[in-house]
Formats: C-alpha cells, structure tokens, sequence
C-alpha cells in the first residue's frame, strides 16, 4: 500500500552531474600503445580530452649523436615498428641526401616495393585493430592472416618479420632472393579478393558504420592548422601526397608510377565506382573517412608493386654500395619527409666531418596526428573516444621516440 502511494504521486527532483576525471590508459587496448588519456566529462559528455605522452621514450634523437649513420639505422626500425621499411627508408634518404649520394635504379625498385608492401601490412593492422577497437573480432583475423604472408616475404628478403634494417644508405643489404618475385607477385593476386571480404565484414558493416560515420569530424582547415599528415589529412578531403607533391629527393623515386592519391575531393574519390558506396551518415573529415582512405591506399599500393616488379626486371643486376659505418658525414644539414604509412616522416641530420652527427632529429606524423585528438573528441561521448582514437592510427614508438 505505502509503494502504490509513492508511485501515484508526482516527486520532482534535480538532477545534477558533476566534472568527472577518467584515465583512459596506459593500458587500455584501444590506444595503440602505451598512451595515456585523461577524459574531462560531464555524465557521458566528453568536455576535454588531455593525452599524456613519454612512457616509451628511449632518447633515439640522442643516441644517434653518438653513432654512425649506418649503426643508428636500427633505432629507425622501432620509430614505427609497424613500418619499419619505412622508417630505414626516410633515414637512408636523408644521409643519401647530406652526402649527394643516389643509388643505383635496381635498388630504388627493391626499396618501392618493400615500402609499399610495409604501407599495406601497416594498413591492415590499422584496420584490423580498429575493427577490434569496435567490437568486431573477424576482420581483425583477416587482416592479420594477409599481413603474415607479407612479413613472410619480409623474412625471405632481409630475414626479419618486424625489424628490417633492410634499406641503409647507400641502398639496400642485398638484392632480392631467387623467385621471390614471383611469391610476391602471387599474393598479390590472391590479395585481391580478400580486400573484397574486409569491405563486406568492416567497411559496409552496419555497427561499424553506426561507430564511425559522423563521428570525430576534422575539417580541411583544422587539419592544416595542426600539421596533419597521411590518411588522417587525405580524409579530410586534402589531396596531398609526397609520393607525388614532396622534394625531388624523394618524389623522384616514385616518378613514372601510375597510382591515385587517395583523397575525398568534394565528396567523392576517384574511380568512386570501383569502391564500396560511403555510407548517408559519413561526412568527410570523419572517422570512417579516415579509415576508408587506408583501406583504398592498400589498392594503389599494389598497384605500385606491381609496377615496380616491372621496372626491377628490366634494370641491371647493380645494386650500388651501402656506406660503412667509418663514412664521415660532411659539414652541412639535411632534412627530409617522407610518405610514411601514418603520414609525413621527418629525418634532419647534421654533419661536422665526422662519423657520428652532430645532431639527429625526427619529426613523427603521430604526435602531429594525436595533437588534434581533443578536437575531434570534445563534445562527443565517452564511447567515441576509441574511435576517434583508433580512426588516427597511431604508434607511440614514434611520438615518444
């Protein structure tokens, strides 16, 4: 009786939320490392997002003060040990450039394929994390199964799975094994149609779609404004590009391949027919665009294998000389970016007449990558913060250096 008596009557009552502190990290799995996050919120409001960098500084910079050119290079491959190819690339670049080095179109064509295939391997990581991010367990084992056969072939070439130290300056440690060619040129023909399988599980999913569309908008102007780079500035609509826009140092390595930057121009991509429709909720700049320029960069990617598989075959068997750790690097500075998987990697280096720089610096597309973070987040929810997040693609190797 005293229950029905509470219930038929009217009680009014305020309710309040109070600011709440929460720390996302340094564990938690959707952060891609150790990276700590600590959320500003009111009830399930995001009012802040501050992200806590530094638990896996090595002083790398510093190190490679004190080490050749040559020697440092294996500090390159835990920068992003997700794309170490590239990584031994841009600094290889660099010293080439600091000594007007240039290597021999044989090596140039071993580094373009191991770089895009590192490209698509780190792609499918990033796709496949997210998809786990998100809930979905099976694309992350798809992608994981192709990314295997890619570190299989890592392996045939330079005997590592994750850390190469394969391209060094000067060119690469040795040319490609027999058949290898042709082992790379028969994944690459079974890889087609499980792009296909990612699209249909992930990309056209419709929980997916829910978690991404619409969800951590970054425009054009902001992405400028925070020095973004890769798939993260592309998905905002940016058609920019180093394989095609950068230095002649670098751009000239991809000079005379056939492939689309990938980038939403107005809306739509080129060849938008070839791709899975974007769905009514995605706006560009969001996390879904993000995601889709990396699934649609994996295709260009082999196309550019492809390409260069061509190119190889119809070189010289010359593959230049890697410099020795005793090379003095002369007086001066360099600086160089690359297209990295994750966006613009920087390498500065200085010489003095001596084997060792005098100073050695990164710029990692990462932090630049993570800066907009609170953007993106704030006024969201709490459960947007692993999307947005994952939708970045990051890798604290290299923002912490």
């Amino acid at each position: 009786m005293v229950m029905e008596r509470i219930s038929a009557e009217l009680v009014e009552c305020d309710v309040h939320t109070d600011e709440l502190l929460i720390n996302m990290g340094p564990q938690h799995p959707s952060t891609h490392g150790v990276l700590r996050l600590v959320l500003r919120t009111d009830g399930e409001l995001i009012l802040d997002v501050i992200p806590h960098i530094g638990y896996l500084h090595r002083s790398a910079e510093k190190l490679g003060e004190s080490l050749a050119a040559r020697q440092w290079l294996p500090y390159t491959d835990r920068l992003d040990y997700l794309a170490s190819m590239n990584m031994n690339l841009g600094w290889s670049l660099v010293v080439e450039k600091l000594l007007g080095l240039e290597v021999t179109p044989r090596a140039a064509c071993v580094r373009v394929m191991v770089a895009e295939l590192n490209r698509i391997a780190s792609h499918l990581v990033a796709a496949g994390c997210y998809g786990l991010d998100l809930g979905s367990f099976t694309p992350y084992m798809y992608a994981f199964r192709e990314r295997e056969k890619i570190l299989d072939l890592f392996e045939a070439a330079c005997g590592a799975r994750l850390t190469y130290s394969y391209i060094v300056p000067g060119g690469v440690t040795a040319d490609l094994p027999n058949g290898w060619l042709d082992r790379c040129a028969a994944f690459l023909d079974q890889f087609d149609p499980t792009i296909d399988d990612l699209h249909a599980v992930l990309t056209s999913n419709d929980i997916f779609i829910r978690r991404t569309a619409g969800v951590g908008v970054l425009d054009m102007k902001t992405a400028i404004d925070y020095g973004c780079t890769g798939p993260v500035l592309r998905g905002s609509g940016v058609d920019w590009d180093l394989r095609r826009d950068g230095e002649p140092w670098y751009a000239r390595m991809y000079e005379g391949y056939a492939f689309d930057v990938i980038a939403p121009v107005h809306g739509h991509y080129r060849n938008e027919a070839a791709y899975p429709a974007a769905p009514r909720a995605a706006v560009v700049g969001d996390c879904w665009h993000r995601f889709f320029v990396r699934m649609i960069e994996v295709v260009q990617s082999m196309a550019i294998i492809r390409q260069a598989m061509d190119r190889y075959r119809g070189t010289d068997a010359s593959m230049g000389q890697p410099i020795k750790a005793t090379q003095k690097l002369p007086r001066g500075e360099a600086y160089l970016e690359t297209e990295a998987p994750k966006g613009q990697m920087g390498f500065m280096v200085i010489g003095n007449d001596t084997k060792t720089p005098h100073r050695v610096r990164a710029r990692s597309s990462c932090f630049c990558n993570l800066s907009v973070a609170p953007e993106l987040c704030r006024g969201g929810l709490v459960a947007d913060v692993p999307a947005v997040i994952g939708s970045l693609d990051l890798v604290l190797g290299e923002i912490d250096r």
